[in-house]
């Protein structure tokens, strides 16, 4: 009787759930390469009004 106890213990004691925590091999990266560039388009698009608006083309 006792052996089957151990032996339920050690089964039940084998299921017991595990976390592992582990870090990324590489490193995360955040491609930011497309905001980046429809702000610069914009400041460069609000610019050129304002120079057209003020100064004559030809």
């Amino acid at each position: 009787m006792a052996g089957w106890l151990v032996g339920a213990a050690l089964l039940l004691g084998a299921c017991t759930p595990t976390v592992e925590v582990v870090a990324p091999r590489e490193p995360i990266t955040i491609n930011l390469n497309i905001k980046l560039d429809a702000d610069v388009r914009l400041h460069i698009e609000e610019k050129a009004k304002e120079d057209v608006g003020s100064k004559a083309i030809f």
